[in-house]
């Protein structure tokens, strides 16, 4: 394509949730509750977390960074979604949805991450139940977080960097409600092979490593549980790792949808369906996945 037909857009169109004009106050509402509830939920975990020296293990150690990754995941894209609602202004800046696609990428790579940390925490508490302590010592999890925290920056860092080399042809209408890299990848007028490339191998990568780390340890919690098979053992076993196991099926299971199973012109409002229930309800639903089977986070919060 020749330079003269190339343009670069200075700002894009949201075209939101697939809904029409009348119901725009029923879905602001719900989507306002949710928000404030996901805020508010993972906030109190956070608090409850930091003030009670109950809470100071490893395992309340990851799962107040996966609190604050929920609310960070769940900010950079239902403030906007809500606001376009409120004002019917469906504008984004183009600086504002490249800086919501970095932090959305980011997010969502930190939660994989933390997952994948804590269904090892998981598998060494019931492995390795005796070394514990030993194991899962403070400077390993500091570690452990940091780490997912710097190779999700590197990852999200570098889908931006690539994209911003591409150039975007006059069509700047977005199909979704918030910026994400698929569907910007389809409005440019530039070769995608090396954006596309680094999303199959880097990214990838990056997935299945996680996912590896998570399916390995349930599965050596399996065979250690089966070894001496028994009910006492068993229901240990779902009390310690019911909650995550849970977390992991929901946030994997709607990635799927999206991003695994094929996709046609006609599937788009199942894509906003799946993207709004990773992006807005799970983060929304943790707080109650994790603390209200907990006996001492239930305590905690009538003390507090």
């Amino acid at each position: 394509m020749s330079p003269e037909n190339q343009s670069s857009v200075p700002e894009f169109l949201l075209l939101g949730l697939p809904i029409g004009v009348e119901q725009q106050a029923m879905f602001f509402a719900l989507f306002l509750s949710m928000y404030l509830t996901t805020v508010l939920g993972n906030l109190l975990i956070i608090l409850l977390i930091r003030l009670d020296s109950r809470f100071h293990t490893p395992m309340y150690f990851f799962l107040s960074h996966l609190a604050f990754s929920d609310v960070s995941f769940s900010s950079v894209t239902v403030p906007k979604l809500l606001i376009n609602m409120h004002t019917l202004d469906q504008s984004i800046s183009y600086v504002g949805c490249i800086s919501q696609m970095y932090f959305f990428i980011l997010f969502v790579c930190l939660d994989n991450f933390l997952l994948a940390v804590m269904a090892y925490d998981r598998f060494v508490a019931i492995c390795h139940p005796l070394h514990y302590t030993t194991i899962m010592r403070e400077e390993l999890c500091v570690l452990l977080v940091v780490g997912s925290w710097f190779f999700s920056c590197v990852h999200a860092l570098l889908h931006t960097l690539l994209l911003f080399h591409l150039s975007f042809c006059a069509d700047n209408t977005i199909p979704h409600f918030f910026c994400d890299l698929t569907v910007l990848l389809k409005l440019t007028c530039s070769d995608i092979s090396l954006n596309e490339l680094v999303i199959v191998t880097e990214g990838g990568v990056l997935a299945l490593l996680a996912l590896s780390v998570i399916l390995g340890s349930y599965v050596s919690i399996g065979a250690t549980i089966l070894k001496v098979p028994s009910t006492k053992r068993i229901c240990k076993a779902l009390s310690t790792c019911g909650s995550h196991l849970f977390v992991v099926l929901l946030y994997y299971g709607t990635l799927a949808i999206i991003y695994f199973f094929p996709s046609s012109n006609n599937s788009k409002i199942k894509d906003i369906i799946a993207s709004a229930m990773y992006s807005v309800v799970t983060p929304m639903l943790n707080p109650f996945i994790y603390s209200l089977r907990n006996r001492d986070m239930k305590l905690a919060l009538r003390m507090l």
